[in-house]
């Protein structure tokens, strides 16, 4: 593979910026190897940065990099100490444009199961209608925020448009408690959220979950050792293990939640992301006193950039929170509530729903066949439904070697210690089928699994020393 790399990364540099690569059929006959050679070798140009792929198009040479034009470091002395932990801040990036060749980091779909299509439709009628350019009421646009109340089991007053989840979860961490307070985080969990905290000042305590969701005897213990205020978790398909709250156990973490008088920020991002089966109702309705506030969002089943969701709450809170939305960015551009109301509300919703979760059951199967296959030394518990699968690793092996090793490799992965508080007994990966399609998982499973394998030698050579 060594030499076919060399070949490749002279045929790079003898083109353009932007000049396509011969395809893969082209490349073997050249230089008389097979594809599986030349897929590796072109993963780690990819990854390097020399080469870029695009779905359906070919290969292509990447921009050359930049050469560094002035001293930035008086940077770091203005700067002081970041508010938040930047390694956990890199899960936030961008994933699906990655220059990786199997993405089973990326929580975005591919291009393949997106409604990009219908969303450009969408986007120019949207666009055209008469008052598209003007400012929107500031909770939202009524037929938005209805159609939002219909799906959660809401009043569409107790309804707010959001710029997607992530604006929404900032919103209430600094709405509801002061900086310096502590909240509770159902572990592990969501590192976008995680992060928010922080930056807000609020320091994440950690609550163990199980295959059923977060613990309630552990979750007694931390209320009471804390004092906490507001408890975070994804009760339905939760990121990164794709685990259900368990029926038993909602009435009786509400329960606590209730004498203690604890928010519950109910992430509910998967609503959509079912594999054919109907997702349990939102914790929202199993609450009539207000402790529950759900923020959902379409980004995950539409597009990425379809930044469009809702905050859901009632009593005195919601001014609290519409007054922080206020203060934020004032609101959501018109042309995206509207869009996102031809969306949900056209004949290619129910569409959407359908293809999303037939696929995501094929690339969910696929995968936990794979790796029953290929990494039988490492476990996991089939996710419930979503996008996400979450592996432990076998003692003694880091996830950030095995996550630079796959990258080396062509394979996307996220390191599990950025979906963790405080120390862990045991390494993890986040894998992700959103982004890969089913035809490639084996593939991407079986260079995760030589990257594994090497770091599980490494570790063994270093303790056997």
């Amino acid at each position: 593979m060594e030499r076919v790399a060399r070949e490749l990364r002279r045929l790079a540099d003898a083109r353009a910026v932007g000049a396509r690569l011969p395809s893969t059929r082209e490349l073997q006959q050249r230089l008389g190897v097979g594809p599986v050679t030349v897929q590796r070798a072109l993963a780690r140009l990819v990854t390097e940065g020399v080469l870029v792929t695009r779905p359906g198009a070919g290969t292509f040479v990447a921009p050359r990099r930049g050469t560094r034009l002035g001293d930035t470091d008086w940077q770091q002395v203005a700067l002081g100490a970041s508010p938040v932990a930047l390694d956990g801040v890199d899960f936030l990036r961008f994933r699906s444009a990655s220059p990786i060749a199997f993405q089973l980091g990326t929580g975005y779909l591919d291009p393949s199961l997106r409604a990009d299509s219908r969303l450009a439709a969408a986007a120019s009628r949207a666009a055209r209608r008469p008052d598209a350019w003007g400012p929107p009421p500031p909770a939202g646009v009524p037929e938005l925020r209805s159609w939002f109340a219909r799906q959660i089991g809401a009043d569409p007053e107790e309804v707010l448009i959001t710029p997607g989840g992530q604006g929404a979860l900032s919103a209430a961490f600094r709405a509801l408690v002061p900086a310096g307070s502590p909240v509770l985080f159902a572990v592990p969990t969501y590192p976008g959220a995680l992060a928010v905290a922080r930056s807000a000042g609020l320091v994440p305590v950690p609550v163990p979950a199980d295959g059923d969701g977060v613990r309630p005897e552990l979750l007694a213990r931390a209320l009471a050792a804390t004092s906490a205020r507001v408890l975070c978790l994804q009760p339905t398909y939760s990121n990164p293990t794709g685990s259900l709250l368990a029926p038993a156990r909602r009435g009786e973490v509400l329960a606590l939640c209730e004498r203690a008088g604890v928010f519950v920020i109910e992430d509910d991002f998967a609503r959509w992301l079912g594999h054919g089966q109907t997702p349990p109702p939102p914790l929202w309705r199993d609450d009539d006193k207000g402790h529950v506030i759900t923020i959902c969002s379409l980004t995950k089943i539409l597009a990425p950039s379809l930044r469009v969701g809702a905050l859901t709450a009632r009593g005195p809170v919601m001014s609290r929170l519409a007054a922080m939305r206020q203060i934020d960015d004032f609101f959501v551009p018109l042309p995206m509530q509207h869009t996102a109301v031809e969306m949900v509300t056209g004949p290619g919703w129910t569409a959407q729903l359908r293809t999303v979760s037939a696929a995501l059951a094929a690339r969910m199967e696929a995968l936990t066949a794979a790796l029953a296959a290929e990494l039988p030394d490492c476990a996991f518990e089939n996710p419930r439904g979503g996008i996400n699968l979450w592996l432990r690793l076998p003692r003694g092996v880091d996830d950030r070697v095995v996550t630079t090793r796959a990258a080396r490799l062509g394979v996307a992965v996220m390191p599990g210690r950025h979906f963790v508080i405080g120390e862990q007994d045991a390494s993890h990966l986040r894998l992700c089928v959103a982004g890969i399609p089913e035809r490639d998982v084996a593939t991407a499973v079986s260079l995760l699994a030589e990257a594994v394998r090497a770091s599980a030698g490494s570790a063994a050579r270093v303790f056997g020393a």
